[in-house]
């Protein structure tokens, strides 16, 4: 029975062979984490295991592969997840910026139909009041002048009724958005 504690050289080879091996892989595993982060390629066992040629066993017993592999996805996740809340901050105000504009249009409009509204009132007072009085010609003008502003009140409901579409669109959007964030945080969540 042998129990010496210096291994035979075939063993103390096998063993340098196995260690030079193992070397090896890990610095392949090393070269397709940094492939990966290069490319923006999403990080995962799987990926680095193809691109490193390395079964996915060996990452997960091996303690350095595991640690690298854990490491390059904890930051690939938050890389990510900061890149989505930019994003996500960059498209909620362009959309808050809209209904801003929408809201803003609106309520001018509504003041310039009030506008004239107010000044058609005036002007239909005058002519009961001073119908008598008014010679044919200025009937006429009036009454042009009565029917002009009348189409600049449609034109102008209109404009209201498509400004206030404009503002119920982008809250919606708001709204689509917002929940869209929702989820995109719950599943960052939920991954981590």
């Amino acid at each position: 029975m042998n129990t010496a504690t210096v291994p035979e050289p075939r063993t103390a080879a096998a063993l340098a062979a196995r260690r030079r091996k193992t070397e090896t892989a890990l610095e392949r595993v090393r070269q397709a984490i940094a492939r990966l982060r290069r490319e923006k390629a999403q990080v995962s066992v799987a990926a680095v295991a193809r691109r490193a040629d390395v079964s996915r066993t060996f990452l997960y017993d091996n303690v350095e592969a595991r640690a690298a592999v854990a490491a390059a996805m904890t930051e690939a996740g938050e890389r990510r997840t900061q890149m989505l809340a930019e994003q996500d901050d960059e498209r909620e105000a362009t959309w808050r910026e809209r209904a801003l504009n929408a809201e803003d249009a609106l309520k001018a409009a509504q003041a310039e139909i009030l506008t004239q509204r107010s000044r058609i009132g005036e002007l239909l007072g005058q002519i009961r009041d001073l119908q008598a009085e008014w010679t044919e010609e200025a009937i006429q003008r009036i009454t042009t002048e009565n029917t002009t502003l009348k189409q600049r009140v449609r034109q102008l409901t209109a404009d209201n009724r498509t400004l206030d579409e404009r503002l119920k669109a982008a809250r919606s959007n708001l709204r689509f958005q917002d929940r869209r964030v929702a989820d995109l945080e719950a599943r960052i969540a939920d991954s981590q």
